[in-house]
């Protein structure tokens, strides 16, 4: 055995992947379920768009501090005490933000929400290195990037769903009822990972030695890039989503659901497929290919967009485009941490944080394009490009695919 993790059995492992996907999933699911109840709080707060927007955005921000927080915490004191604490937080926030009276208090909850469920993604990415290596990393691994890829898409669907049974308020029960799940089923299900002996390997003992240990890779700050960027163009295409096909081309609500449900299927497939092929061919050679795809699916609706090829000029390589950041998500991972063991929980915190952060910071640009003209595929997919292409760069440039050793058993 070359790992802890290939002691364990079939129905362990199922334990494992089931648990930690849904710790993961907790985070897109804080950050996107209330997407669609902004008109609803825009009326009931009596207050603007763009105030609502601003819990979205200290959302984010809770989401990125907080795994910038936990995963050198990690690191240092175990994995299951960050996890418990900052679990609790946030279903202490997702009550408080259930009854909050005013904005200014919802958006407090909100933020406290983000740090809250920042812990989940970070743990839950930390564990699956603690216990598994090489190519069987690349399987587990891509387990979890299946869910953080499809739950940004599937949350506001399912948000939409509950607020036609229940008032706004009552997502934000939900967010708490799923969270205490969360912090039960880790209580008593998830063990501590990470020895005692690990905790303090030499160069890694403090939070700067881990910060400069893995910034110090040049194929991790590559990978860094890429996973951002890539992020930040599956955002845009979030951000501007409802604007193109609702109002450009005229879906109604359940035609868009199918949209975002076909979407989240390119993913499924991605993340899945990109596990086979990375243990077989390694990790470094998928981004190749998955980068590629990025940029010319994304050229390609902004030429089928200029052609007037219609909604099916954009939906065909827009499915593209989904499918190959399901390609990219788990090699991102598996590069960034297989080579960092030891500060695994830092580098899942640094993944994260960037991922959300540029994302945050990006996918507005397609609304700021188009204050004027209004939001087209163009606009959205002129972002897109513009991601790609740092993304190609940043694995030629930066990781050199030729320079990158293959993966062990």
């Amino acid at each position: 055995m070359l790992h802890p993790g290939d002691a364990l059995s079939a129905k362990r492992r199922l334990v494992y992947v089931l648990l930690l996907g849904a710790l993961t999933a907790l985070g897109p699911f804080t950050i996107d379920l209330y997407l669609p109840a902004f008109p609803t709080l825009e009326q009931d707060f009596d207050t603007t768009a763009a105030a609502i927007q601003l819990t979205l955005t200290g959302t984010m921000i809770g989401f990125a501090v907080g795994q910038l927080i936990v995963g050198p915490l990690s690191d240092k004191v175990g994995r299951r005490l960050p996890l418990l604490i900052v679990t609790a937080v946030h279903v202490v926030a997702s009550t408080a933000a259930a009854l909050a009276p005013d904005l200014l208090l919802l958006g407090g909850a909100r933020v406290l929400m983000g740090a809250g469920a920042a812990a989940g993604g970070v743990v839950a990415a930390a564990i699956v290195r603690d216990l598994f290596g090489g190519k069987r990393l690349v399987v587990m691994l891509s387990r979890l990037a299946l869910v953080s890829g499809v739950a940004p898409v599937l949350a506001p669907l399912v948000g939409s769903w509950l607020l036609g049974v229940m008032p706004w308020r009552g997502i934000f029960i939900v967010l708490a009822v799923y969270g205490a799940v969360m912090l039960v089923c880790s209580l008593f299900l998830l063990p501590e990972t990470l020895p005692k002996a690990r905790r303090r390997d030499r160069g890694t003992t403090t939070v700067g030695q881990r910060y400069r240990q893995v910034f110090g890779d040049r194929v991790f700050v590559g990978v860094l890039i890429i996973g951002g960027m890539s992020f930040s163009g599956l955002f845009s295409y979030l951000s501007a989503s409802s604007f193109l096909f609702q109002d450009t081309y005229g879906f109604d609500a359940q035609q868009y659901g199918l949209l975002f449900a076909a979407n989240s299927v390119g993913v499924a497939v991605g993340t899945q497929l990109a596990a086979r092929l990375a243990a077989r061919f390694g990790p470094q050679w998928v981004l190749a290919f998955s980068t590629a795809a990025l940029l010319i699916s994304a050229a390609a609706i902004v030429v089928t967009d200029q052609l007037g090829w219609g909604l099916w000029g954009t939906v065909v390589p827009l499915f593209v485009f989904m499918t190959a950041a399901g390609f990219t998500f788990p090699c991102v991972q598996v590069l960034a941490l297989d080579r960092h063991g030891s500060a695994a929980g830092t580098a899942q915190s640094i993944i994260g944080a960037t991922n959300f952060g540029v994302a945050g910071v990006i996918s507005p640009l397609v609304g700021w394009i188009a204050k004027d003209a209004g939001i087209t595929a163009t606009t959205m997919a002129s972002v897109m490009v513009g991601c790609s292409v740092i993304a190609v760069a940043s694995l030629w440039f930066v990781v050199r695919p030729r320079t990158v050793e293959l993966l062990t058993p």
